[in-house]
């Protein structure tokens, strides 16, 4: 599947996890989770650094996301991305939209091993419009 189609079919799911949200309204932890809020998706904030944004409560892991999410954009360094892929696969989630900068070449080799859609070098946040 092309990555067009890919980011167009992600786009059209409804239930978000954001990993990696944050209070810093400069960064896309942000901008992303509140974008997509305002947009009208189920979103699910994880941050262990957080319990709750602007109302929402927000996780420690993807683990404890109370329902099962169709995507999971990543906001957050390689290293963290590369673990939390195991939790991802494990939870049976399929579709996984990296932003710039929170992946590597290892993470994006075992998410393709793991079988994921993957959308990378694509920001989100300016694909919401």
């Amino acid at each position: 599947m092309t990555i067009e189609k890919l980011k167009k079919e992600m786009i059209q799911m409804k239930k978000w996890a954001v990993v990696g949200v944050t209070e810093d309204k400069s960064k896309y932890g942000y901008k992303i989770f509140k974008k997509l809020n305002d947009k009208g998706y189920i979103t699910h904030g994880v941050n262990p650094k957080y319990s709750e944004i602007e109302g929402y409560k927000i996780y420690t892991s993807i683990k404890d996301v109370p329902e099962k999410v169709d995507c999971v954009s990543v906001v957050v360094n390689p290293k963290i991305s590369s673990k939390l892929l195991d939790d991802v696969s494990e939870l049976g989630i399929k579709n996984v939209w990296f932003q710039p900068g929170s992946f590597d070449e290892e993470t994006i080799n075992k998410a393709k091993e793991l079988g994921l859609n993957i959308v990378y070098y694509d920001c989100l946040y300016v694909e919401l419009g």
